[in-house]
């Protein structure tokens, strides 16, 4: 039998997340426990995006109205060794054994099913994501395109090279079934126990890949790992209140552009976007040079993160590597109030590079982003966080509650802040506010060698004295991933519920129960 299905909207970009969903909520579970299903689909249906070897940071919306951050991001091992990451190059690797840090997903997952979840939904959605790893995924779009695009890559690795070739040994293309018998198996184990990820079977398993595949990781720092329930952060501003999750994660940055967005919303189109332009420029140089983990040995300065110094036309530090940002965002809310935006990632596209072959599980590069130099408050140490690109966010006002979410690593904070805004019009339609042509502002991370406004068709003025950006714009041909894949959800004061999934993506949304 059907349980009664309470009324709720989520968001994902692929429809196995939204099958998964749809699901979970038929079974009689709330907007935690649909997004969940989803998260857990996608793990094994967007490697390149997310596994069970990524991180997770979420934002959660109490009925009642307290909002809570989890934040799941791992540390690196206990044992690294800093003068030989030194050794071998100025900068952390790109990526390889050495960036592979204490996965925090599955950790995740559990502290927001045991804060928010129905009984069991979690163990059911592990199940489904099993069957779906058994034999039911096929290769999508967007899985299709990291593929081509990553062929020597994915040759490099045996793990990446069985997962993703056909028999015939040639790569898989849109369509091509994706087995992944190894990760059903696992997907099964933590089904009945997911601590088994960090203390059991599966910590065993994945310590012993990770050995031979180079990394200093150890059982015990699988097993040191706990996610976090922390205090957000806030801004009030233009009658809405946002939440951002705390360092490592970079929601001050968001946060930061924000505050710029809301002030210059009444401005022209050119001077709001050159305005907001800025703003992000100055917001990601802070990041760069500030954020780390507030468990090290310096404090954070959280100042400065949430009031940027501008640049004035001094050189952001630079990425060493491209960054390409892949990561998932879901949103969900339902008609208690109950929302969530989750992300997770393998930070770069397939993460470290690293499939394990005993559990089918990609790991991801997050400790790529720590810095080698001395004194920088990021410096790669035992046990310690790097810093991190994921950025959910909350908009509460009195007319509107919103979820929002986007793909786009560094870039996430100038992506929401070009969309979000809007959302918490109760008139903005979001499927309009999403298909809108957007901008980044990056170096390495965008595919260019120096800091270049990276524009799609439309989205800023085409007449440079209009636009007076301070750095080169190129146009792309048309939409670009680097944009961002954004979620967003909303439930109005009314009981409505709507939302969007972005249309760069391969998703949608699902709508259960009624609503008025």
């Amino acid at each position: 039998m059907t349980a009664a299905v309470s009324p709720l909207i989520l968001a994902a970009p692929h429809p196995a997340a939204l099958t998964a969903a749809r699901r979970a909520a038929e079974r009689g579970g709330n907007a935690v426990d649909a997004a969940l299903a989803a998260a857990a689909a996608l793990t094994v249906v967007y490697p390149h995006q997310c596994s069970l070897g990524g991180d997770l940071i979420a934002l959660v919306h109490a009925p009642g109205g307290s909002v809570r951050a989890v934040v799941s991001a791992g540390a690196a091992a206990q044992a690294v060794d800093v003068e030989a990451l030194r050794a071998a190059g100025r900068r952390m690797p790109a990526q390889g054994p050495q960036t592979v840090t204490v996965p925090g997903v599955v950790a995740g997952w559990a502290a927001l099913a045991d804060a928010h979840g129905t009984p069991g939904a979690l163990a059911d959605a592990l199940r489904d994501a099993a069957e779906l790893a058994e034999g039911g995924a096929t290769v999508s779009a967007g899985l299709a395109r990291a593929i081509r695009e990553r062929v020597p890559q994915i040759a490099a690795d045996p793990g990446l090279t069985a997962l993703l070739t056909g028999p015939d040994g040639a790569p898989l293309d849109e369509g091509d079934p994706l087995p992944q018998p190894q990760l059903a198996a696992v997907l099964r184990i933590l089904a009945d126990d997911p601590s088994s990820f960090y203390r059991g079977a599966v910590a065993e398993a994945l310590a012993n890949g990770l050995r031979r595949a180079g990394s200093s990781l150890t059982a015990g720092d699988l097993a040191a790992h706990q996610a976090e329930s922390v205090e957000p952060l806030t801004l009030d501003v233009a009658g809405t209140r946002w939440w951002a999750a705390p360092p490592p994660s970079q929601g001050a940055s968001l946060l930061a552009v924000l505050e710029t967005a809301a002030c210059a919303a009444k401005s022209s189109e050119p001077e709001r976007t050159s305005v907001l332009a800025d703003r992000c420029q100055d917001a990601s140089a802070a990041r760069d040079l500030l954020l780390a983990d507030p468990l090290g040995p310096l404090p954070v300065d959280l100042d400065g993160l949430l009031r940027p110094a501008p640049l004035a036309g001094a050189r952001p530090p630079e990425p060493s590597f491209r960054p390409a940002g892949d990561t998932v965002a879901i949103t969900a809310v339902d008609a208690s109030g109950l929302a969530v935006s989750l992300i997770q990632s393998v930070y770069q596209t397939f993460g470290s590079g690293i499939c394990d072959p005993e559990t089918g599980i990609v790991l991801h590069n997050r400790g790529s982003a720590f810095s080698l130099l001395p004194g920088h408050p990021a410096l790669i140490g035992p046990g310690l966080r790097p810093p991190h690109t994921l950025c959910p966010v909350l908009g509460r006002s009195a007319e509107l509650l919103l979820a929002a979410g986007c793909q786009g690593g560094r870039a996430q904070p100038q992506i929401l802040a070009q969309t979000v805004p809007d959302l918490m019009d109760p008139a903005a339609d979001p499927i309009a506010v999403l298909d809108r042509p957007r901008w980044v502002i990056g170096a390495r991370d965008i595919g260019h060698e120096t800091q270049t406004l990276l524009a799609e068709p439309g989205s800023v003025p085409a007449n440079a004295d209009a636009f007076p950006s301070v750095v080169p714009v190129v146009v792309a041909p048309g939409r670009t991933d680097l944009a961002g894949h954004t979620q967003a959800v909303r439930l109005s004061a009314t009981g409505q519920l709507d939302g969007a999934s972005d249309p760069r993506a391969d998703g949608g949304t699902i709508l259960e129960g009624s609503t008025p």
